[in-house]
């Protein structure tokens, strides 16, 4: 069946930057763990991290960091910052957007630790930091304990 011809819609895509297009096709990739047999720990820290407030629209900005515990695999970082950037027009609190980065890492991971900090800058002379956790922080695991 020929696909009909929406002329909005390619025209929105022909004025989107390269980035752009990037991010609104976003998804999340998984690598086998190169070490499976060792427990060692990944940090990543996204400090340029936006959405949007769902009640006033206005743009709230966090630094989020991840860490994990890889079991059978790992993220791949492309596309977590894809991923991340995906937000950017998204109207969503803090509270539901950390939960939804540990939600989906969890679901695609299965490590076994993963720990969300969602640390959002003050606006209107409020800071919120937001940490989404594992039951259980394994031993020798390092900064997750901080």
């Amino acid at each position: 069946m020929p696909r009909l011809y929406n002329p909005a819609s390619r025209m929105l895509d022909f004025h989107m930057k390269y980035g752009e297009r990037a991010i609104r096709k976003a998804a999340l990739e998984v690598w086998e763990n190169p070490n499976p047999g060792r427990d060692y720990e990944i940090n990543v820290s996204f400090p340029e991290f936006t959405c949007l407030c769902p009640r006033s629209g206005y743009p709230d900005f966090a630094i989020i960091k991840i860490n994990y515990m890889p079991d059978g695999k790992i993220i791949e970082l492309k596309s977590l910052k894809l991923y991340l950037n995906s937000f950017r027009d998204i109207h969503v609190s803090h509270e539901e957007v950390t939960n939804r980065i540990y939600s989906e890492l969890e679901k695609r991971l299965k490590p076994k630790f993963l720990e969300v900090i969602g640390d959002f800058n003050p606006r209107g002379n409020v800071k919120t930091v937001v940490r989404v956790c594992s039951e259980t922080i394994p031993k020798g695991l390092g900064s997750a304990r901080k």
